[in-house]
């Protein structure tokens, strides 16, 4: 039991093991950015519906406060150790690439991800100001979302974050499959397909949101 304690931290502490844990708890946002969107899209059947979606989770009481907590769990480790992993490879080459290729899968997702990623989490604290810790004792979800988003300048910034969170995901959530060992061209050439659709479905869904409560408001 301790060789197996001792393995596993010297393996959390490798670059692999980094690599291993920003896969995987980019798979969970990746996985939760589905949910979370398949439920804001409620709101467009109507206001009834869009606050019975979010009773439903908050009377998920003490299930959805672990779920938070781990996620901002989540959150702190891929920003973290993502940060090292770039410090790491800075450092490793000071002065870059002398040439930039589009070889090796180098895209604008690829080559972006450090500063998107610093970019999300500064939405999510905005986010979650704005949207998680607001007053709602004298108001619905649904009428502190039409009120948030009636703010020209917010619901632009909102839809840009979208735009970012789109780009990081089109590179993040396939990469995550190749650091967990899928090397089969076959299977890969499969998970970039499916993370070009997932980003898209992302930057659309959440991005139309304010559109569509512009016309509705």
């Amino acid at each position: 039991m301790q060789w197996d304690l001792n393995w596993f931290i010297c393996t959390l502490r490798s670059s692999i093991g980094k690599k291993l844990i920003m896969a995987l708890t980019g798979l969970g946002f990746c996985i939760f950015l589905i949910a979370h969107l398949a439920g804001n899209l409620t709101i467009c059947a109507g206001e009834d519906a869009f606050n019975s979606y979010s009773e439903r989770l908050h009377a998920l009481g003490p299930l959805i406060i672990l779920t938070e907590i781990g996620l901002l769990f989540f959150a702190v480790a891929h920003v973290f150790i993502g940060a090292y992993l770039f410090y790491e490879n800075f450092r490793a080459r000071p002065e870059g690439y002398l040439v930039k290729k589009n070889a090796g899968g180098r895209t604008i997702g690829s080559v972006t991800m450090p500063y998107t990623g610093l970019f999300i989490l500064l939405f999510i604290v905005i986010h979650l100001v704005d949207f998680h810790f607001v007053e709602k004792t004298d108001q619905t979800i649904y009428q502190i979302v039409l009120e948030t988003f009636s703010n020209p300048g917010y619901a632009f910034f909102y839809i840009v974050s979208m735009i970012i969170v789109a780009i990081h995901v089109s590179h993040g959530f396939w990469s995550a499959f190749q650091t967990l060992g899928v090397s089969n061209s076959e299977y890969m050439s499969v998970f970039r397909v499916v993370s070009i659709i997932i980003s898209l479905a992302v930057g659309f869904g959440f991005g139309i949101l304010p559109i569509y409560i512009s016309f509705i408001s």
